[in-house]
């Protein structure tokens, strides 16, 4: 079960890379690379729960904290830089390479004391959802609202799937439901690609000057428990630059 439990990491990520190339084309290819490294978590979650050997457990939370370290790196709200970054010029790409930094010596670490790497992951978790909340406070489009709140509810679930397997693991067992991992694979991609999309939408919301980010729904909009991903509305309209009007055109703003 918890081998199989990892397909949803293969099925969705080509078609959301699919969904999002027009996305990718304006706002930057962060996001494949997002699709692409949940592949990657599938792949190596597999073969660890195939092998349970210490090397698949290390790919397997390497490969989490890449995507988290990934999506900070992209996504975090430059309000929240030290003050000197959130003026400069190039205050994302310095604190890409502090997120890049981190991450390769968290890598390393990884690889001294493994049995703290999953109470790191989870650890990390919890800012990742405060940013969430953060961006939700500030919006009102209600299907974003919507998602959004059924992101936090699928990952709090997720949490106490695996607080509940790691902890009291063999009372599941022993009562025949061995099934909590399993469920925490599955919860917690659907929180994880949920989170990607939204923070994808905000960051389009937030930094792009030209045609507004809309939240749409495969296979068809009706349908809010589809594959939510992020379409840029035809519709072009006016923001304001420096006091100054300035024509629609697909511009980042200074991130």
């Amino acid at each position: 079960v918890n081998t199989f439990s990892n397909i949803l990491f293969f099925i969705p990520p080509p078609l959301l890379i699919h969904l999002h190339k027009p996305y990718a084309r304006h706002c930057g290819q962060g996001i494949h690379i997002m699709w692409v490294l949940l592949i990657v978590v599938g792949v190596c979650s597999a073969y660890f729960h195939a092998t349970l050997s210490l090397l698949g457990q290390l790919l397997d939370e390497i490969a989490i904290l890449w995507v988290i370290m990934a999506g900070f790196a992209m996504w975090f709200p430059k309000q929240f830089f030290p003050l000197g970054w959130q003026r400069s010029t190039d205050g994302r790409r310095k604190f890409s390479c502090l997120c890049f930094a981190f991450t390769v010596i968290a890598t390393l670490m990884g690889f001294l004391q493994p049995i703290v790497n999953a109470f790191i992951l989870m650890a990390l978790g919890v800012p990742t959802m405060l940013l969430l909340m953060h961006e939700l406070k500030m919006e009102k489009n209600n299907q974003v609202l919507s998602l959004g709140q059924r992101t936090i509810f699928l990952w709090v679930l997720a949490v106490i799937c695996w607080v509940n397997d790691r902890v009291f693991c063999s009372w599941w067992a022993s009562i025949g439901f061995p099934y909590l991992h399993g469920a925490w694979h599955v919860l917690v991609f659907l929180a994880s690609y949920a989170a990607v999309v939204l923070f994808a939408y905000f960051q389009a919301k937030n930094n792009i000057y030209g045609p507004a980010p809309v939240l749409r729904f495969y296979p068809s909009n009706s349908f809010q428990l589809g594959i939510p991903f992020v379409e840029l509305d035809n519709i072009c309209k006016e923001k304001e630059v420096n006091g100054n009007d300035v024509s629609c055109k697909f511009r980042l703003k200074e991130m």
